[in-house]
């Protein structure tokens, strides 16, 4: 995929009227992510059409794999519509689910993805959905050529991070029953929307037994 660069941009602009439409009708189709990045860091009209030049837009049927295990996870992927999960099978096979996303969440191996080693993951989908993809390259280069969108991703990535710790915290120091009603607090569209032994697996416990929380009367974290 070709990436446009600022004098691209300088120079096709300066074509006609019917080009700057054109680009503002791509960056509409865009709208979700640059809402998304809007929230981390402020683009310029340039930048935004940098960062939506690598995008690759992808639907996926539910039930489909996005990342699987032996094989290299080669894009960041942003959710536009729909919801996946991220999982691995133990020594035992069960399914062990380790991320939840939907709509404005990103999803990756990023292990895979920055060292370019087979994935031990799979990610599926729950529902049919579209996705945004871009590969390891792809913004690599992008965040040479751009400041805030070099600081965008290191944003992502911080924030990504400290999620992950917060939640080996949670899980060290809190009961199932606390665990789940803090994300029922927090994800409640994710609790509704999700099938229930999906959200059992990412909080480390049976599908009968988060039957059995859900059925007791409601806690407030």
């Amino acid at each position: 995929m070709k990436i446009l660069n600022l004098q691209d941009y300088q120079s096709k602009k300066t074509i006609g009227n019917s080009i700057c439409v054109l680009y503002k009708m791509d960056l509409e189709k865009y709208e979700p992510i640059l809402k998304h990045v809007a929230r981390n860091v402020e683009l310029t009209q340039e930048e935004k059409v940098l960062f939506t030049s690598i995008i690759k837009t992808s639907r996926v049927k539910k039930r489909q794999f996005v990342i699987q295990p032996g094989y290299p996870c080669n894009y960041r992927n942003y959710i536009v519509k729909g919801a996946f999960r991220m999982f691995h099978l133990d020594d035992n096979g069960k399914e062990q689910t380790i991320s939840i996303g939907i709509e404005d969440w990103f999803f990756t191996d990023i292990y895979s993805h920055v060292y370019k080693k087979p994935s031990k993951f799979f990610a599926e989908a729950l529902e049919d959905s579209i996705i945004f993809q871009m590969s390891y390259e792809d913004v690599e280069k992008l965040c040479q050529q751009s400041h805030a969108i070099s600081q965008y991703w290191r944003m992502i990535l911080e924030k990504s991070y400290a999620n992950s710790r917060n939640r080996i915290v949670s899980n060290m120091g809190k009961t199932s029953e606390e665990r789940y009603w803090e994300y029922a607090n927090r994800y409640p569209e994710i609790i509704n929307r999700v099938p229930q032994y999906v959200v059992a697996s990412y909080l480390g416990m049976s599908a009968e037994f988060l039957s059995k929380i859900r059925a007791r009367p409601i806690k407030k974290s």
